[in-house]
C-alpha cells in the first residue's frame, strides 16, 4: 500500500506551517507551462505568512470592535443620565418659579 502524502482535497494537516513544502522536480523538464519552483514556493510561504499575520489580527480586531461597542454604550448610557438630571432641574426650577409667583401674589394681596 502506498503512503499518500495527502491531497488539495484532503490534506494531512490544515495548519500551513506544518503542510510539506513544495518541492521542485527532479528532472530538468517541466510540465508546459508549469511556474518556476522559486516562484510555487515563495508564494506559498508568503500567503501563509500573510494569512498566519491576518489569524493573528483577528483578536485584536475583534477586541477593538468590543471595545467600540462599549464606548458607544457608555455614551449612550452618560447622555440618558445627563436627560434625566436636566428634567429633574427642570422641574425643580418650575416648582421655584411657581412658589415666587405664589408669593407675589400673597405679596400683592396683603
Amino acid at each position: 500500500m502506498n503512503a499518500t502524502i495527502g491531497t488539495i482535497d484532503r490534506p494531512l494537516t490544515h495548519d500551513p506551517l506544518k503542510q510539506a513544502p513544495m518541492t521542485a522536480h527532479t528532472t530538468s523538464e517541466k510540465p508546459h507551462g508549469s511556474a518556476t519552483a522559486d516562484f510555487i514556493t515563495t508564494g506559498a510561504i508568503t500567503s501563509r505568512q500573510n494569512r498566519t499575520r491576518e489569524m493573528q489580527l483577528i483578536p485584536e480586531a475583534l477586541a477593538r470592535a468590543h471595545m467600540e461597542d462599549r464606548m458607544r454604550e457608555v455614551d449612550a448610557e452618560r447622555r440618558a443620565l445627563r436627560l434625566v438630571a436636566a428634567r429633574r432641574m427642570q422641574r425643580r426650577a418650575e416648582r421655584v418659579s411657581m412658589r415666587a409667583r405664589r408669593a407675589l401674589a400673597m405679596a400683592v394681596m396683603h
